[in-house]
Formats: C-alpha cells, sequence, structure tokens
C-alpha cells in the first residue's frame, strides 16, 4: 500500500497533538522557555539545512522570487484564514483551546515544519516506487514528537496540520512512478538538495518567529520551492545542451 508512510505520518502527528493535549497544564513560563527552546532547536535545523547548498545563488534567487509571488498570492493571510475559520467552526471551548488565534498559529506553523523538507519528498517517492515507508516512518516519529512539543506551547491547531502533510505527501506518492519516469535522477537529486536548503533559511525563519524575536510571513515564502525546481531545471537543461 503506497499510502501507508502518509498515513502513519498523519496519525503520528494526531497522537503527539492529544498527547500534547494532556501534557497542556503547565506553568505559563514553563511554557515561554519551552517555546524559546524550540525555537532555537528549529533555527539550528533550519542552519545546517540551509548549508546544504551547492550553489547558494539559486537559494536566494528562490526565496526573492517566491516572496514575490507569495505576497501577491498572500499564502499567509489564507493560511491563518483557514485556521481561523478551523477555529470558528469547531468552537474553542468544545477542545480547549488556550485564546483566539492559537488554532490557527498551531495549524500554520506546524504545517511549514512538517511540509518543509527533503524528508517528505524523498520518503513519499520511496513510499510510490519501492513501496519502502520507512522514511516515513522516521518522519512520522519527528513530527509526532514535535507535534506533542508544539501542542504545548501552541494549542491543538497543530492535529490540523496532518490534512496538508497527507495530502502533499500522498498526491507525491500517488504519481511517484511518473515521476521517476519523466525526471532523470541526477535532475531529482539536484532539485532535492537545493530545495533542502531553500527550505532550511524558511526553517530559521520559523524558529526565529517561534523566539518571538521577529514575525516572519514563512508561508509567503513557499513558492521559492516551485522557483527552486524551476531554476535547477534549467540550468540542467542547459549543461545537458551546452
Amino acid at each position: 500500500m503506497f499510502l501507508l508512510g502518509t498515513l502513519v505520518n498523519g496519525l503520528l502527528i494526531i497522537i503527539g497533538t492529544l498527547i500534547g493535549k494532556l501534557l497542556n497544564r503547565i506553568p505559563e513560563s514553563m511554557k515561554t522557555t519551552v517555546m524559546y527552546a524550540i525555537g532555537l532547536s528549529v533555527i539550528v535545523l533550519g542552519l545546517q539545512m540551509g548549508l546544504k547548498s551547492e550553489n547558494f545563488l539559486i537559494v536566494i534567487i528562490s526565496l526573492v522570487m517566491g516572496a514575490v509571488f507569495g505576497e501577491l498570492m498572500q499564502l499567509e493571510e489564507k493560511l491563518n484564514q483557514l485556521g481561523l475559520w478551523l477555529e470558528k467552526k469547531i468552537g474553542s471551548s468544545r477542545i480547549g483551546s488556550t485564546g483566539k488565534g492559537s488554532i490557527a498559529e498551531g495549524f500554520v506553523t506546524a504545517t511549514l515544519i512538517f511540509v518543509i523538507g527533503a524528508m517528505a519528498i524523498i520518503g513519499a517517492l520511496d513510499s510510490g516506487i519501492r513501496g519502502d515507508h520507512d522514511v516515513l516512518y522516521t518522519k512520522g516519529l519527528i513530527d509526532g514528537f514535535t507535534s506533542i512539543i508544539l501542542t504545548t506551547t501552541l494549542g491543538v491547531g497543530v492535529v490540523f496540520s496532518a490534512i496538508p502533510v497527507m495530502l502533499y505527501q500522498g498526491l507525491i506518492a500517488l504519481f511517484a512512478t511518473q515521476i521517476n519516469t519523466f525526471i532523470p535522477q541526477v535532475l531529482m537529486d539536484q532539485f532535492i538538495v537545493e530545495m533542502t536548503a531553500t527550505g532550511g533559511v524558511m526553517i530559521f525563519a520559523i524558529g526565529l518567529n517561534l523566539t518571538g524575536l521577529v514575525k516572519i510571513k514563512v508561508a509567503n515564502l513557499l513558492p521559492a520551492i516551485v522557483v527552486t525546481g524551476f531554476i535547477v531545471t534549467v540550468l540542467y537543461l542547459y549543461r545537458l545542451f551546452l
């Protein structure tokens, strides 16, 4: 079953959120310190990912162009509106939300953390092509543990991040055979390297947001992933026909 890894990943996020909800009654000062710890950890993770680029100029151009497209499409605002809509429909009192907007914040932050990164793409491709779910199982464990921590500080909105995660990885797994057929392995490897670095900068920005130092509209940078794919493809074809 090529969707098994994706389903397990989503289920572990849900389980992690439920566990985090049980641990939600911790002192506010402890929540603040934990949030700083998470933010610093995410910053280091993003820095490690960003340094994997083989051509950082691709990362810079992708982020700049991605920011322009993201601002024009207002992705951050739309994601927040979706989170607020979920909060309005479900009702914060019924799920124990800690405050207005907490579902939106938890949903957006968790979605960006869980979706951005090479493991989602590599794992989904392995699931779809070879039926090997080990990468997504590993990612699921990491996401599940992360969701526990995020839920204690950002609220149960984290649970809704399981939906875009399963849709994103599920679609990649579904079309994995076609992707493997039409995209050369060399091109895919180059894309994953630069996509990881570009995503790493976004993860770094998420970490800064979690520490409260700045407020960067990270969702508006998401088109940078598509721009990275375009630039890497153009460079690959240029070298191929040079």
